[in-house]
């Protein structure tokens, strides 16, 4: 594959396609080899072919590298769990299988406050129920949740000042990842990998016809 041709949202495109639970390559050969690319054309390439073959061991770097971040700012964690969790609750079958959960567990401690989190009953038109049906967790609407974990986090992230910290963090999991693809040599394994994958990309695209 002549990486000098492959624009960067064809490369995300095949990053996003690609099997990420392939185990990351070994430790001995992600700290082989270093040189400095001798044009910009061999830098571009050399920059996405590695991108591409080392993509489980920067995403392991990268999350590294945050974890190590929130390590100094303890409410950070609490912070960027809230606020995972308000965005997590805009999807419509995550936020009922939530519900449906905590319900579960409260039944099982109070059967009477199990009832009150029930959502209320789907209006019906003309027999028929209602289009329009709104989310509820634990018995009350979705935006209520999401409005206050929302709330909540962003105070938390104020008082511990943990954005700061994670965006230098994420910002020094991504120089790292930049300047290993930039200066690791690509070796024969990488050239190989990739041209097994362009040629499982031409097989998909064969057998779609």
């Amino acid at each position: 594959m002549d990486w000098g041709n492959v624009t960067a949202e064809d490369l995300i495109d095949a990053l996003r396609e690609v099997d990420w639970s392939s185990p990351p390559r070994p430790m001995s050969e992600f700290f082989s080899r270093f040189t400095v690319p001798r044009s910009s054309s061999k830098w571009n390439s050399r920059l996405k072919c590695n991108l591409y073959y080392y993509r489980t061991n920067y995403f392991i770097l990268i999350v590294s590298v945050l974890i190590l971040g929130f390590l100094r700012r303890p409410l950070a964690i609490v912070a960027a769990l809230l606020t995972a969790l308000s965005i997590a609750f805009l999807n419509d079958s995550f936020a009922g299988t939530f519900s449906e959960k905590v319900t579960r567990t409260v039944r099982q401690f109070s059967p009477h406050l199990a009832a009150k989190m029930r959502p209320p009953l789907t209006p019906v038109i003309r027999g028929r129920p209602s289009a329009k049906r709104a989310i509820y967790i634990c018995g009350r609407p979705r935006f209520v949740f999401v409005g206050i974990f929302s709330f909540v986090s962003f105070i938390l992230w104020f008082v511990s000042a943990g954005l700061l910290t994670v965006l230098w963090a994420l910002a020094i999991g991504l120089l790292a990842t930049i300047l290993h693809a930039s200066f690791r040599t690509p070796n024969l394994k990488a050239r190989l990998n990739t041209f097994r994958e362009e040629f499982r990309a031409v097989w998909r695209n064969y057998s779609d016809l």
